[in-house]
């Protein structure tokens, strides 16, 4: 008995010190194309980024018996030039500047189109304490109904009272001041007119430890060795093959470990059954 107990104490022993001396291999990303830091500007699948955060957040715990998880992800943003366009039917009403206007195309092979202001005729009858407030039609047309100082009231015809209304015209290249931009008459149709000007737009790629994202064409995984540091590469089969390592040496620790588990309770059990006392 001696020796069976001495045989998985030994057993034990040889066990726990290979789990407590091993040495857990770590994912590292040989010659990533990024090594890079917050703030700092990188190349990544053909185009320029800047590392804008990298941060560290707890996940779980919170006092219900769960530990903590160190969570770190980070984002790479870029900013790029986009071409924007807009069509103008023709016969709609824009807005140019603080005024509306109609949008007026004469001809199938029109290359060029009119702006003409679309005249508030309520604000202008409004202003105009002589005036009434709505216009009167009649079967021979529109009139403003006027009052003079005498007390005399005048129809006067629409066309008669209001200014006539300012027009503006565009040809195909031409430019113009458009909601903030300065836009390009890129082409004209009987049907509208094709306006284009450039923005500025942003491109954010958010990841986390050890995801892949797809940039430019090419997988990337990122790795973040610490908490201000991303490393980014797109050698993925090395990866892989440090995840592969990783999994079978935690399947072969974790073994050990019942190994060791179980050897210890084989030689408390074999040493109690040593004291029982023999019925024969």
């Amino acid at each position: 008995m001696a020796v069976f107990v001495a045989l998985f104490l030994a057993v034990a022993g040889v066990a726990g010190a290979l789990t407590a001396t091993a040495d857990s291999p770590e994912i590292t990303l040989e010659n990533p194309e990024v090594d890079a830091s917050q703030g700092d500007s990188v190349e990544v699948g053909g185009e320029s980024y800047v590392v804008a955060d990298i941060s560290e957040t707890e996940e779980g715990g919170g006092g219900h018996g769960g530990a903590a998880t160190t969570v770190i992800t980070g984002t790479l943003e870029r900013e790029f030039t986009a071409e924007t366009s807009e069509t103008w039917a023709n016969g709609s009403t824009v807005t140019v500047g603080d005024r509306e206007w109609r949008v007026e195309i004469t001809g199938e092979n029109a290359t060029e189109f009119t702006l003409v202001e679309v005249l508030d005729r309520q604000a202008i009858l409004g202003a105009d304490d002589a005036a009434e407030n709505e216009t009167v039609t009649l079967d021979d047309g529109e009139y403003v109904a006027v009052t003079d100082d005498s007390g005399e009231r005048t129809l006067v015809p629409v066309d008669e009272y209001f200014p006539a209304p300012e027009q503006r015209s565009y040809e195909v290249g031409e430019t113009l001041e458009y909601d903030g931009q300065t836009v390009t008459v890129d082409g004209v149709t009987a049907d509208g007119a094709v306006l284009v000007w450039e923005t500025t737009e942003t491109e954010t790629v958010e990841f986390s430890q050890h995801s892949v994202v797809t940039i430019g064409g090419t997988d990337y995984v990122a790795h973040f060795p610490d908490a201000s540091t991303l490393r980014m590469s797109s050698d993925i089969e090395a990866y892989e093959a440090q995840v592969s390592e990783i999994d079978q040496f935690n399947q072969y620790n974790s073994g050990l470990s019942r190994v060791l588990v179980l050897s210890v309770l084989s030689s408390i059990m074999l040493a109690g059954l040593a004291f029982i006392p023999s019925r024969y």
